[in-house]
């Protein structure tokens, strides 16, 4: 049975990534008290399994992940927010008060409601993918391009997104391998022509990888199957760029709030506002081509600033 909680607060947030713990601050510091319901296994979001983060604004030496999460999270406690770690269940967003019920029993209530539940990489799911996930496996390559600097890389995808990297990448790398199971690409023409333009990008379609090797420390070689062939090769790359796309985590309030063909929450123009009132999504989960902690952050602070206005409203 659920515990039901009397109080209705100002707004609860979904999700703990830097869009839900910039909502936080915010709101906090404008002394609406907001309740962050962060999340059981990963408080956090993906950063929490990102080793060392060189492009977040204000920490010219890094910072790690974990590290920067939990400094969002004190700021946020300082100036008042409540953090639950516990995982919805289920949320009911239609009626004026919304009430949020969590998979540890408790259920909350608030005038407010700003989701912020991220979204997760699409993975290969083959061998060694997640044991060497963070020493030479990545889903970003703005991330951690810098760190294979003059080593060999590897980009998977077919879309706009992984040729995007690959040229990213080849200013990094000392090649560029881009691996794409089909023949013909998703991405737009003037992105493939400019990567097959690209004297450092070399291109293999109709192949697919089957397993990521490594020495323990780090990715040494691929295992390749061209499927049209069916021969099995060998490449050499200490780096491998997984660009196969993401999965908006939107499950929970699908069939409530908007979404569009992909799942990503649909948000009002420049707003974060949903089609139902008092609710603003935030983050990854409303924001299919960013995907970045700074862009994240900053649409945290605008669902804040929505936020207070619909309640002063």
């Amino acid at each position: 049975m659920s515990e039901q909680n009397e109080q209705v607060r100002n707004v609860i947030i979904i999700g703990s990534g830097p869009a839900g713990y910039t909502a936080a601050i915010y709101l906090a510091r404008a002394g609406l008290k907001p309740l962050v319901i962060a999340g059981a296994l990963t408080p956090g979001g993906q950063l929490i399994n990102t080793t060392e983060v060189e492009n977040y604004p204000g920490f010219p030496d890094g910072v790690m992940g974990p590290e920067l999460m939990e400094s969002m999270q004190r700021q946020a406690e300082r100036f008042g927010a409540e953090i639950v770690f516990d995982d919805v269940d289920e949320a009911q967003l239609q009626s004026d008060v919304k009430t949020v019920r969590c998979n540890g029993g408790q259920t909350f209530q608030a005038r407010a409601v700003i989701v912020s539940t991220g979204s997760n990489y699409r993975h290969l799911d083959v061998p060694g993918e997640t044991e060497y996930s963070g020493k030479g496996v990545s889903f970003c390559a703005t991330c951690d391009g810098f760190f294979f600097r003059n080593k060999p890389i590897v980009v998977i995808g077919g879309g706009d997104s992984a040729m995007e990297e690959a040229n990213f990448l080849s200013r990094f790398g000392s090649s560029v391998t881009l691996i794409h199971r089909r023949g013909e690409f998703r991405a737009s023409q003037i992105m493939v022509e400019r990567t097959r333009n690209n004297p450092k990008i070399n291109v293999l379609t109709n192949t697919v990888v089957e397993r990521i090797n490594g020495d323990g420390k780090g990715v040494t070689s691929l295992d390749l199957l061209n499927v049209a062939t069916n021969e099995h090769t060998q490449l050499e790359a200490n780096g491998v760029f997984v660009a196969i796309g993401h999965i908006p985590q939107t499950q929970l309030v699908a069939g409530q709030v908007d979404l569009d063909a992909n799942g990503y929450i649909k948000v009002e123009g420049a707003s974060t506002r949903t089609n139902v009132p008092g609710v603003f999504a935030a983050g990854d989960c409303a924001d299919p081509i960013y995907q970045q902690a700074i862009s994240a952050a900053g649409t945290g602070c605008r669902a804040a600033l929505d936020a207070q206005h619909y309640l002063a409203a």
